[in-house]
């Protein structure tokens, strides 16, 4: 039985799908609907795609597979079908208008916070065992609201969204630590068998024994990708691989993604608004390929997706996994930068700023901020078995993509955790993803 998450009752489940719509709806209530149904950019959905999809997805899993009903809508399953048609066919099918999807996902919630009043979760039917499905639906909103957030971030035009913070307090105590701690030989556990919001890909927990290695206390900045650049980074072919040198002829790229060049300083554009890169943050909108680069060009590597968990869960002391890097409390603003109660600034914060994020091995902030490649390619865990549906994570199995891990500043606190595995094409540069680095000991 999988039931250890602290949003198991019924209350906060609710609680908690509400929270989802009320950020879906932030993000989206202030555009035109000019500015809702137009592509952005043929990486990304219409925006109102993405609003009626994350409802048609709610329809499917609790209305249909939970209460046994029959769609009120059944010619919408096609249309909002995400493996049926890719994001270049999305603008041309003929999809609800921002004021029907809005009816539309409203009925669908209050039918389906009435099946959550009437549904047990006491472990005598898998779907609904410590609330799994309703967790698998409030996860999949919020991923869709970082999507969304990653469309309104390559959008042109003036700003939409308010940066009322501008950007985070940074905290008035910092740790003083190694600029990279060691990882000592030895096992850990991986993944997880009882999280009950848990992915398939999450599980089950297994042992692992890793060597040696160290690792950086905090993400890179943008002052410190800024060297590579300055030493040439991006001209010289030793630092790239064979992919990421045919990577960087066909795109063309001199820098992260948004940066430009204007009177000897780095600027970037964030939401419509254009700004001095800031020195001190993660930086962001890399893809894998300069992430590997810039590893190559400071003598070190990106870390494998099993040495990040065990420098971000395992405590070698109580010998046991944590559930998050600073223990099993879920997180606040003082321990990672992430999108409370769907609000927060639009960025992350600097590095070094969250002391309370600390591991047990004192690496900071791998949680919230960017999220963070690795060189791994994402593949099963031993013992793997896909559940409910095969298309989350087994059809992704494979070479083609690289596994990102620990959310960012876009990510909701309940979808993310020590486990928890992201991928994506080793190219993409839309998402808000960084890096720290690592090297072997010894």
């Amino acid at each position: 039985m999988i039931t250890d998450h602290p949003m198991t009752d019924k209350n906060r489940i609710a609680a908690g799908l509400i929270a989802a719509r009320d950020r879906s709806l932030l993000l989206t209530d202030g555009l035109s609907d000019e500015d809702l149904r137009v592509q952005h950019n043929p990486l990304m959905s219409p925006l109102v795609w993405d609003l009626a999809h994350v409802g048609n997805y709610e329809q499917l899993w609790l209305l249909c597979a939970v209460a046994g009903l029959e769609p009120d809508r059944p010619e919408l399953d096609d249309l909002y079908d995400a493996f049926r048609h890719p994001r270049a066919e999305r603008p041309q099918l003929p999809i609800l208008s921002p004021s029907e999807t809005r009816s539309y996902i409203g009925g669908i919630r209050a039918r389906a916070l009435d099946i959550l009043d009437h549904t047990t979760l006491d472990g005598s039917d898998e779907l609904t065992s410590g609330g799994l499905v309703f967790g698998m639906v409030v996860q999949h909103e919020h991923q869709h609201d970082e999507t969304m957030l990653a469309t309104l971030n390559l959008r042109t035009g003036a700003p939409v969204l308010d940066d009322p913070a501008g950007r985070p307090a940074i905290s008035a105590r910092r740790i003083r630590a190694a600029a990279e701690p060691l990882v000592a030989t030895g096992p850990c556990t991986v993944g997880t068998s009882t999280d009950s919001w848990a992915y398939d890909n999450e599980r089950p927990v297994h042992r692992v024994d890793l060597p040696a290695f160290w690792i950086d206390t905090v993400p890179v900045t943008n002052s410190a990708y800024g060297e590579f650049i300055a030493d040439g980074g991006y001209d010289q072919d030793r630092w790239w691989s064979p992919e990421g040198r045919s990577w960087l002829r066909e795109s063309h790229s001199t820098a992260p993604l948004g940066w430009t060049r204007e009177g000897g300083k780095w600027l970037r554009i964030r939401f419509g608004r254009v700004e001095e890169v800031p020195p001190d943050e993660p930086v962001q909108h890399v893809c894998w390929y300069e992430a590997d680069a810039y590893s190559r060009w400071t003598g070190k590597r990106l870390p494998t997706e099993q040495e990040w968990e065990k420098a971000a869960s395992w405590d070698p002391v109580a010998g046991r996994a944590r559930r998050f890097p600073w223990g099993d409390e879920p997180p606040g603003p003082q321990q990672a930068t992430l999108a409370f109660a769907g609000a927060g600034a639009l960025r992350p914060a600097p590095v070094g700023s969250l002391p309370d994020s600390a591991s047990a091995y004192g690496v900071q902030q791998l949680l919230g901020d960017v999220w963070e490649w690795t060189s791994s390619t994402f593949t099963p865990w031993p013992g793997f078995r896909a559940f409910p549906y095969r298309e989350y994570s087994e059809v992704f199995f494979g070479s083609e993509y690289r596994v990102l891990r620990g959310g960012s500043w876009a990510s909701a606190p309940e979808a993310v955790r020590a486990t928890f595995r992201n991928w994506d094409y080793p190219i993409r540069r839309q998402i808000f993803a960084g890096f720290r680095c690592a090297r072997d000991a010894g």
